[in-house]
């Protein structure tokens, strides 16, 4: 009896192994490949010297060496994972909105490490009034403020885009996605950018507008979310035009 029990185990541990550890990735993987043969394979996108750049589902950095953001390159938005889209570290900042690390010094607003709200603001300066003063070892802002906070990112995003300093700032500009991995930028931001893309790759401003619109994806469903711009598409698509 219980030799017969044992022998039943075995082969029902056999039969699923091959059942469940063979033949349904087979399966599925067959099907994927028949049927959604570029999503199954990550969705990778390739330049116009058929070289793999990257995915389009996955965001990724335009930067120098040293991080500064490339001008002739239609920029993501802030990511949180890991280094910046990194896909080993899908994350967000899982900040609070009130957290002074994200929205920076509102006195009255916004709430610091001690948990207590915040009163006033010894480290404002006249650019940022809502300064966060930067932490020993971190990347400088404006002389002595944190560059990621929602204040400071929203400087940058008007200086690199040549836009006054009251210009609303679209907020996919200055706020990392849920998972830091998305690839797509609100038609709002890549049309504040239109101009300083255009003049850094003396292209006509009416011809990087049209790239925006042909790389437009309408809503999720028809009615879920906003239109938006898959950034690496979009700026391989200028390099193609030389």
């Amino acid at each position: 009896m219980l030799r017969h029990q044992i022998l039943s185990g075995l082969l029902m541990t056999v039969a699923m192994i091959v059942l469940v550890g063979l033949i349904y990735p087979l399966a599925v993987l067959g099907i994927s490949q028949v049927f959604m043969k570029d999503n199954a394979n990550g969705s990778l996108v390739k330049n116009a010297q058929g070289k793999v750049v990257g995915s389009s589902l996955i965001g990724q950095n335009f930067t120098d060496k040293n991080g500064n953001p490339l001008p002739q390159y239609f920029q993501p938005r802030p990511s949180a994972a890991g280094d910046g889209y990194d896909a080993l570290a899908s994350a967000g900042s899982n900040l609070a909105p009130s957290n002074a690390k994200l929205i920076g010094n509102v006195p009255g607003v916004a709430w610091g490490e001690d948990n207590k709200p915040i009163t006033s603001n010894p480290s404002a300066t006249a650019e940022d009034p809502y300064c966060v003063p930067v932490a020993p070892g971190e990347p400088q802002g404006t002389p002595g403020c944190d560059p990621n906070t929602v204040p400071q990112r929203a400087i940058a995003y008007r200086k690199l885009n040549n836009l006054p300093p009251d210009a609303k700032v679209p907020s996919d500009a200055v706020t990392a996605s849920g998972s830091g991995l998305d690839p797509q930028i609100s038609l709002a931001n890549a049309r504040l950018q239109a101009a300083r893309v255009a003049n850094a790759r003396h292209l006509p401003i009416n011809v990087v507008q049209k790239a925006i619109v042909d790389h437009t994806q309408g809503r999720q469903l028809g009615v879920l979310g906003e239109q938006t711009v898959n950034v690496l598409e979009l700026n391989l698509a200028l390099d193609r035009m030389g």
